[in-house]
């Protein structure tokens, strides 16, 4: 490893949020290819990440990791954390300083902290940066979905397709959501606060982890935490309903309903089909404003979504076109997103986060779309995002330890206990009378069970399928059990 000079520029926040820039000399080490590759993974998961994790996501063998960690330790671009068996690694600031001084032209589109548009989407870019007022003003064209044929049809590159659902697709066999389920406590925090951001957002990422965790406070709410409130409350009901309901018009409709409660001044632009005009800013597209159309056209974009094969491009197809048609009065763009995550649910492929986009290059991609159908920069955005979600998810779900078999064998039992304490009122000892547990796993469940019922809060209740003002109001009474 060589090392040249750069300079650094970190901040720090204080209490008023006023920032210092400090300017440091340091020492970055230029990376190998397979050093770039495995502190992309580190950095990408957000999170210390395990040897064991490292060598499955990255399929090398555990030498080579162990010797590469080794490396990058010593240099300075990663951090230790913890002994033995607990041992993990988080990258420094030194480690992203060197990524960032790799050369322009090394093309990791997986792990580069900024999207390049390709040479396909150049046209449209420069094309989209002409001002209003020369741009031909346009509607809605019918055509873009009905001309789409599933499994015939293409807006991904179908090699790309492929690629990525191939990147994304868990090598299990599971039940439609349990991927999601499996990272829903980090997607949580990364899709709700990339998707409120790119609404205009102020909450940072940490603000959204503390609100998470500590549950909604007393008092009255600013509009950032309702939003963000609001995207944590529908991903919840996403990744119950569409393992369960599919994809359906009356899950999206659900969905954005939950994504705007509070935030619309006239109740009846929630949860329906739109009956006004809207103004998309910064275009000259105007959507439709007939709401028959805005029906028909919604049905028929979900019943061409549930026949597309390939996940991958089910995601993308229903993202760009819920975004294109604007079904509802507002929240569409947010609703598109959230609702991209549907299709990779069903198939057990890892989330899309959204996590590192700029707004004006999400800008840039749906208004391609708007004004001329044209999704070449939409899809440079969405393999962007998409490979940096494969990354991050499947370093997360590969550091999560082997599930334990009582919890495994037991998993519907488990579900029912909670209910019957929670939900019913009931006694855990009544509720062990009524499911079926043998002798020999008795205390250990009965110890799960208690330790379920002590961790349970607000945040984490979902996964028993329990309401969350039932769950605090069960907490506030003192945890009966």
């Amino acid at each position: 490893m060589s090392f040249d000079e750069i300079e650094l520029e970190t901040s720090s926040a204080d209490k008023n949020d006023e920032i210092d820039k400090v300017r440091c000399l340091m020492t970055t080490p230029s990376l190998s290819p397979r050093h770039e590759a495995l502190l992309r993974r580190i950095l990408a998961a957000g999170e210390p990440v395990a040897p064991s994790a490292l060598e499955h996501a990255l399929q090398v063998s555990r030498p080579t990791i162990n010797r590469d960690l080794r490396d990058l330790l010593a240099a300075g671009i990663l951090e230790k954390r913890g002994d033995g068996r607990s041992t993990c690694y988080l990258a420094t600031a030194a480690g992203e300083a060197a990524l960032r001084a790799l050369p322009s032209g090394v093309q990791t589109p997986a792990g580069s902290g900024t999207l390049e548009w390709s040479a396909a989407a150049q046209p449209l870019v420069e094309a989209l940066r002409a001002p209003l007022g020369t741009r031909t003003p346009v509607g809605y064209d019918s055509g873009f979905v009905n001309r789409y044929i599933p499994n015939q049809s293409s807006l991904l590159p179908p090699r790309l397709a492929t690629d990525l659902y191939n990147a994304g697709r868990s090598q299990d066999q599971q039940p439609a959501g349990t991927y999601a389920r499996e990272v829903l406590e980090q997607l949580l925090i990364d899709l709700s606060w990339s998707s409120s951001r790119l609404e205009g957002n102020n909450k940072s990422l940490l603000d959204t982890k503390e609100l998470f965790e500590l549950g909604q406070q007393a008092g009255p709410l600013d509009k950032d935490t309702l939003m963000l409130l609001n995207h944590k409350s529908a991903i919840e009901f996403m990744v119950d309903a569409v393992p369960t309901e599919g994809i359906t018009v009356p899950v999206i409709v659900d969905l954005q309903a939950k994504l705007m409660r509070d935030l619309l001044r006239d109740s009846r632009d929630i949860g329906s089909i739109r009956r006004r005009v809207v103004n998309i800013d910064g275009s000259v597209y105007t959507p439709s404003s007939i709401p028959t159309l805005l029906e028909e056209t919604l049905n028929t974009i979900v019943d061409k979504v549930r026949n597309i094969r390939n996940p991958v491009e089910a995601a993308f197809f229903l993202w760009v076109n819920l975004a294109y048609l604007q079904p509802f009065a507002d929240g569409n763009k947010r609703t598109s997103r959230l609702s991209t995550n549907m299709p990779l649910m069903l198939y057990n492929c890892a989330p899309l986060s959204f996590l590192d986009v700029e707004r004006s290059d999400y800008a840039t991609a749906m208004v391609g779309v708007y004004e001329q159908r044209n999704v070449t920069a939409a899809v440079d955005l969405f393999e962007f995002i998409y490979r940096r979600s494969t990354q991050k998810y499947s370093v997360l779900r590969a550091s999560l330890s082997a599930p334990d078999p009582i919890r495994t064998q037991y998993r519907q039992a488990l579900n029912e206990l909670m209910q019957f304490v929670v939900f019913h009122g009931r006694t855990l000892e009544a509720g062990f009378a009524d499911v079926h547990v043998d002798a020999a796993d008795s205390v250990a469940l009965r110890l799960i069970a208690n330790t379920e019922l002590d961790q349970l809060e607000q945040y984490n209740c979902a996964r028993y399928n329990l309401a969350r003002g039932l769950t605090q109001r069960w907490i506030d009474a003192g945890r009966r059990r």
